[in-house]
């Protein structure tokens, strides 16, 4: 699976580096994708409010009510149309990269299946708004799209008379079939915005509203296509008559012409099978589940730190269970934990200056231990040259790939990495300088590492770098994947700069203090 997936990550990294040269980081639209489905559906929402208030859902009203929107008020209902219809395009292309972006990162198996599972159903909702909304202008697209739909629905035996029926003659059709279309149209997204609160339960602090910059952006690109290119009816629709040539919305409307020629139980088996897969996808196979953190209660002082840090809500702090003088400890939840190490990087047991007792912190992964850890550390620090000033480089798997780079030490994530290892580096003559790496910035593989590890560096958050670390040998770059011509470019830069640098002070290694919070 992963041979199919990598294409498209790469793909995927290339378009987010592309866009990086023209947004901040942060502002970047594919990581805010979710984000930016929210700010789409309230625009939808607000839009589609103002407008129901002037549709009438009479057969021969609804049309006309539609285009008195759109010639005689089009300064505001008619560009209320307009951003409905844009911003329901906008919806679906962003679902649709965002499914695919998740699905190239492989985050939707695992812990993710949750999210994935329900966003199925969600993805298939937004449809069907979208589609009944088309029915409402009644033009002769909307006659079209009702015919195909219908045809398509009496394939399956469900009904006692045809659907279709409904649309063979011009007295057939009752104004009672547009109350139960605006009925649909409003309950569905409904229904969904409920659905995408259960999406976001297993998510701590989702992103649910974009940037501000980009959301005026995307609000100013909407507003500025309304008023140029209109969302326009193509004519009352007529059901003495076959629509001709139509204008399909490619968004919403691109199956249909499949719909409409390829015989129904070939499309059904279709559907039925393209739903099935992407219900069965997140064990298809199943993730390698690598081992969850593992707490450690005699080096455990309940600080929370390590819940307070974690991107999945996996570690809750329960009452005490071993006796010992704290009113709390950390306890994971096998099923949440994806073992990206933030929870280690928080402890502020997790000191590698420890030598009087084993490093065994509070809290940490069994299959990349902070014991191990350290003596990586020491084993690359040692084996770096000294014909120029030594670099020493901590990364991401998620990021620029480490292998065959000297002098570099790879991490779960680069929140695992607690900010004394930095000082002990320095403090051990192990290198002249620590950079950090790992994956684009605002596009942390989980979610915040990058953030919580800017934060520590910058003394903001606790575990803290101390501020008897000289800043200027401390780095950071956040390059991604395709990023190894940056890196080294960065590292060659910092070997410059630290070769005309003052000498950097040794200062004695601090006592051991086995469980203060104060070591961080």
């Amino acid at each position: 699976m992963d041979h199919a997936r990598r294409p498209l990550r790469w793909l995927f990294d290339r378009a987010e580096a592309a866009l990086g040269t023209i947004f901040p980081p942060a502002w970047n639209p594919l990581v805010n994708l979710g984000a930016l489905g929210f700010f789409f559906y309230w625009i939808i929402t607000a839009s589609g409010i103002y407008v129901y208030i002037f549709f009438d859902t009479g057969v021969h009203q609804a049309f006309d009510s539609v285009e008195y929107m759109t010639h005689e008020q089009w300064y505001l209902a008619g560009v209320m149309r307009s951003l409905h219809r844009y911003a329901s395009d906008g919806l679906v292309v962003v679902m649709l990269l965002h499914l695919l972006r998740e699905w190239s990162l492989d985050r939707y198996r695992g812990v993710r299946w949750f999210s994935w599972i329900i966003g199925v159903p969600i993805l298939v909702l937004v449809y069907v708004a979208g589609i009944t909304g088309y029915w409402l202008v009644w033009d002769r697209l909307a006659q079209y799209v009702a015919i195909v739909s219908t045809e398509w629905l009496d394939q399956l035996p469900f009904f006692a008379e045809p659907v279709a029926r409904n649309f063979l003659a011009p007295d057939a059709l009752e104004s009672r079939f547009f109350t139960l279309m605006i009925f649909m149209h409003i309950a569905v997204p409904l229904i969904t915005l409920v659905l995408l609160w259960v999406h976001l339960q297993r998510i701590t602090k989702p992103r649910i509203n974009p940037p501000r910059g980009l959301m005026v952006g995307a609000f100013l690109s909407l507003l500025a296509l309304s008023l140029v290119h209109p969302a326009l009816s193509q004519g009352p629709a007529d059901l003495a008559r076959v629509p001709g040539t139509l204008q399909l919305d490619w968004f919403y409307l691109g199956l249909y012409p499949l719909l409409e020629h390829l015989p129904g139980p070939l499309t059904w088996g279709a559907a039925a099978t393209l739903l099935i897969i992407l219900l069965a996808m997140p064990w298809l196979p199943p993730l390698r589940k690598p081992a969850v953190a593992r707490v450690d209660l005699g080096n455990c002082n309940g600080c929370a730190r390590c819940a307070a840090d974690c991107p999945y809500a996996a570690i809750a702090m329960v009452g005490r269970s071993d006796g010992l003088p704290f009113s709390a400890e950390a306890q994971v939840d096998p099923s949440l934990c994806v073992a990206c190490g933030i929870c280690a990087g928080a402890c502020p047991t997790a000191m590698p200056f420890r030598r009087a007792s084993a490093l065994v912190p509070g809290i940490d992964l069994p299959e990349l231990t902070i014991a191990a850890l350290r003596e990586e550390v020491e084993r690359v620090g040692r084996a770096l040259p000294r014909d120029a000033p030594r670099v020493l480089v901590f990364g991401c798997r998620h990021g620029v790939p480490l292998d065959g780079l000297r002098g570099a030490v790879a991490l779960a994530c680069t929140g695992q990495l607690p900010p004394s290892f930095i000082d002990y580096v320095l403090s051990k003559d192990l290198a002249e300088g620590v950079l950090l790496t790992g994956c684009r910035e605002a596009a942390c593989y989980n979610r915040f590492g990058i953030d919580w590890t800017k934060a520590r560096l910058a003394g903001s958050r606790d575990p803290q770098l101390r501020r008897r670390v000289p800043r200027e040998r401390v780095r950071t770059i956040w390059a991604g994947r395709l990023g190894a011509a940056r890196l080294a470019a960065a590292v060659a830069e910092f070997q410059r700069d630290l070769a005309t640098a003052a000498p950097l002070p040794r200062p004695a290694a601090p006592a051991p203090h086995h469980l203060a919070a104060s070591d961080a």
